[in-house]
């Protein structure tokens, strides 16, 4: 039986969605083809969508941050995806972890609960059945591990 994608340009997403989706997109496009993160590369990424790239800013800021922090995120997804290496892991769902662990990590503003919705609805769009529980796992475990790093912080304040 073949499985069935949706197509992100015929859903109706909410623009930060469809933002996201772009930021998954792009990290999983470097990721699959080794080519590096450059100006270059993600203004031809941009190139190929339908909406103007000013559309895409927060996707922007999503892929800067993440390939600014990749390896401390990548260390997270590691420790909290027990008995997976990065390697193993699939790497849409890598690309949708990396998005959703920078918001857990580094993006204060936006609360735990929409980035970890956000990236099971990816995770529904991009991958497989399956895709959503681990995604759900591992990142439950970084906002719990963000939760303690912060309260541990204003703690010491």
């Amino acid at each position: 039986m073949q499985e069935e994608f949706l197509d992100i340009e015929e859903l109706k997403m909410s623009a930060r969605r469809e933002n996201r989706a772009a930021a998954v997109q792009y990290i999983y496009m470097c990721d699959i083809s080794k080519e590096p993160h450059t100006p270059e590369y993600l203004s031809a990424f941009f190139a190929e969508k339908k909406r103007d790239r000013s559309f895409y800013a927060f996707s922007e800021e999503l892929i800067a941050g993440v390939f600014s922090h990749l390896k401390s995120i990548d260390k997270e997804i590691g420790n909290a995806a027990e008995n997976w290496s990065i390697e193993r892991i699939c790497k849409v769902d890598l690309a949708i972890m990396r998005v959703a662990a920078f918001e857990l990590m580094f993006r204060p503003d936006i609360p735990s609960a929409v980035s970890i919705n956000e990236a099971i609805d990816l995770s529904k769009m991009f991958s497989n059945a399956d895709s959503k529980r681990f995604v759900n796992g591992v990142l439950d475990k970084i906002k719990a591990h963000a939760c303690l790093k912060d309260a541990t912080i204003k703690f010491v304040k």
